[in-house]
């Protein structure tokens, strides 16, 4: 049986969440385009642009959890809100140190980890969020559309980000693109949401987190899931991302033109015709045995994409690659939520956030530094083998249960 196409879509509060969100996710790549810019041309540092990825990824690693403790505790539009106005102040804090020309490395560092913690605070608590919208049914779908939201963010914040840069320069760019992100905290005062149990005690300690392992243990699907994004985050995540000048320069297409272009954007295009065709159509329910699949042919493009020698071919392969990391992803998401129990479903979010987005710090150890032992195409190659080993071996002891 088929899902409704664009089920979500048909709860008007999801859908004015759906555009706002999209926009905030758009703010947040413009603010990444002028920052990391001005941070380029003032210190041209490459500890810092490695300092720049850890900062994003860390901060879910360490403190997803936490964060899920709070969404299960307290009202999750004050989180989401809460998140939105970190980013403001970061962008505000650039503005103000591009006006007085005071920037220094310290204070790059420290908006970096700002702009990380308002992204942990806003995933969790959002994720809760679509789930009481739209429900268990049309969750799926709800999750499908958010990830769209968050790659048209991902598109349009380098072309808005571009032209705000031209039109403004950056100190003025970037205090407007401050203001980009109050219309989802204004509708976030009066969205729907009312919390129907108790809410969770607080999450002080260690062994409490040992104790949400152990509740959720006994769950295959959560597991299985868990270990699945975990492992595709920390073997080969989207590390390949930061390499792609360089399997630019090998294909053939060295300069930065439209070619070099059309291949960074090529999985970003492949995810939107996933979440377009899927949702369009209503194709693929959640089920484990799919995501394991799924997973699995996402390591054979990615690893046939880094022995790759044509460009078209390349750029078929990414664009095959970003269709089905978002349908797995987004599938696992799903699966997690909805066997999570309601009690503490947002600490089982935030323990997912945790293993899919914070082990990305690491994929840059397994993709980018293997590469600079071994060659970034064999370093790509062999994580995506990794990977499949590890996902077939996961699909054997536990997804096929």
């Amino acid at each position: 049986m088929t899902e409704r196409s664009f089920a979500a879509l048909r709860h008007p509060g999801y859908r004015t969440y759906f555009l706002l969100a999209a926009v905030a996710m758009m703010a947040d790549s413009i603010e990444h385009v002028i920052s990391y810019w001005i941070i380029f041309r003032k210190f041209e540092s490459q500890a810092l642009a490695g300092f720049a990825v850890l900062s994003h990824w860390l901060p879910f690693l360490f403190f997803s959890l936490w964060s899920g403790s709070l969404a299960d505790r307290f009202d999750p539009r004050r989180l989401i809100q809460l998140g939105m106005a970190f980013f403001m102040l970061a962008s505000i804090g650039w503005g103000v140190l591009f006006f007085t020309d005071t920037l220094q490395m310290w204070h790059a560092a420290a908006l970096l980890v700002l702009h990380g913690f308002a992204g942990v605070l806003w995933s969790p608590a959002a994720q809760l969020f679509i789930h009481h919208l739209v429900g268990e049914r049309e969750l799926h779908s709800a999750i499908r559309l958010t990830a769209i939201a968050r790659w048209l963010g991902l598109l349009a914040g380098p072309a808005v980000g571009g032209a705000i840069l031209l039109l403004m320069g950056p100190s003025y760019g970037i205090l407007f693109n401050a203001l980009i992100y109050l219309p989802l905290i204004f509708w976030l005062w009066k969205a729907p949401f009312e919390r129907h149990r108790p809410a969770a005690p607080p999450l002080r300690k260690f062994a409490e987190v040992a104790a949400v392992a152990r509740r959720i243990g006994g769950n295959p699907t959560i597991v299985s899931m868990t270990l699945l994004a975990g492992g595709a985050s920390l073997l080969v995540g989207n590390a390949y991302q930061a390499q792609m000048p360089e399997f630019a320069h090998d294909l053939g297409h060295m300069d930065a033109d439209i070619s070099y272009s059309v291949l960074l954007g090529a999985d970003a295009a492949g995810a939107l015709i996933a979440g377009l065709v899927l949702e369009g159509r209503g194709l693929m329910q959640a089920n484990p045995r799919t995501a394991f699949g799924l997973a699995m042919l996402w390591c054979l493009a990615i690893g046939a994409f880094a022995l790759s020698t044509s460009y078209p071919l390349a750029l078929a392969l990414l664009c095959c690659a970003g269709f089905l990391e978002l349908s797995f992803n987004a599938m696992a998401q799903t699966l997690v939520q909805v066997h999570a129990p309601a009690d503490i479903r947002g600490r089982v979010i935030g323990l997912f956030a945790m293993s899919s987005l914070g082990l990305r710090a690491f994929s840059g150890v397994t993709v980018g530094l293997g590469g600079a032992a071994i060659g970034i195409h064999w370093s790509l190659a062999l994580s995506a083998i990794a990977l499949l080993g590890l996902t077939s071996a996961l699909f054997v002891r536990i997804g096929s249960r």
